[in-house]
């Protein structure tokens, strides 16, 4: 199912191209798919554009997060770190912090890497029409062609 999310987000959602459900599902099934995964991809993206819409209630900055055993068990270290990283970077809130661990928790696969957690955040933020904070520092922190100091 994250590699449906993934595809739909490079090939439609990020060039705003948002075709009808039966066309979009027919394209992915044509792409090699199977029903279920498209099926599943279609319901995490719903349910992601629902609470991104939503009024989520304003969660104070001061607090601190702790993670249940589920959630420690399914999200990996990096990911964890990565996430708090970007929440003390004030690139995330803590309500969009709450919605990517959401997000992260509805995918089947039994462990969430950086990786998938990295492609989580900026599904999330690119919904709310807020990933160029975020953008910038995936660029800052991931992009090889750094320069080198001689």
């Amino acid at each position: 199912m994250f590699e449906v999310l993934v595809y739909m987000f490079e090939n439609y959602f990020e060039s705003d191209i948002h075709p009808d459900h039966e066309t979009l599902s027919k394209e992915l099934f044509a792409a090699g798919f199977d029903q279920e995964d498209i099926n599943g991809a279609f319901d995490w993206y719903n349910a992601l554009e629902s609470m991104s819409e939503a009024d989520a209630p304003q969660l104070g900055t001061t607090g601190l997060r702790i993670y249940s055993d589920a959630e420690t068990k399914k999200l990996s270290a990096d990911s964890l770190s990565f996430i708090m990283f970007l929440e003390q970077a004030k690139v995330l809130t803590a309500s969009q912090r709450e919605l990517v661990i959401d997000r992260a928790m509805a995918l089947l696969q039994p462990e969430i890497g950086l990786e998938e957690t990295r492609w989580i955040v900026l599904m999330a933020l690119w919904n709310q029409d807020k990933a160029s904070d975020y953008l910038f520092v995936e660029d800052a922190m991931f992009n090889d062609n750094r320069p080198t100091l001689h």
